[in-house]
């Protein structure tokens, strides 16, 4: 079970990655095997079920996102820890709202995540 602290170190190291628009950064923090489910997905890749799997997968995902909203700015809200996992709540691309249920694995790596937006983006 992840405590809160480390829940909350996770998210801050999560959202700074991403504010930093450094996609090596942020890809450090997704395990190899990694499972994306997004709305995004569709919108970006033409994937009709908004899934995806693997790192180098996600790479291409994460820097079509960087290119299409290169403003993108993310606002941690809240951080909310489970069993081996985490939902981080924040402001998004477009002034959405997100929450990305996350499963951590091992050193602390993003091994599945399924992320949810305020309306459809």
């Amino acid at each position: 079970m992840l405590d809160e602290r480390a829940a909350k170190e996770i998210a801050q190291q999560w959202i700074e990655a991403w504010n930093s628009h450094n996609l090596d950064e942020i890809l450090s923090h997704y395990a190899e095997e990694i499972e994306f489910s997004s709305p995004l997905i569709v919108k970006l890749l033409g994937n009709a079920d908004g899934k995806i799997q693997g790192k180098a997968v996600l790479r291409d995902y994460f820097g079509k996102g960087l290119k299409a909203y290169p403003d993108l700015k993310f606002e941690l809200i809240q951080v909310l820890a489970g069993v081996n996992c985490l939902v981080i709540y924040y402001r998004s691309i477009q002034n959405l709202y997100a929450a990305e249920w996350m499963m951590i694995g091992d050193r602390n790596l993003i091994t599945q995540v399924q992320a949810h937006y305020s309306s459809t983006v």
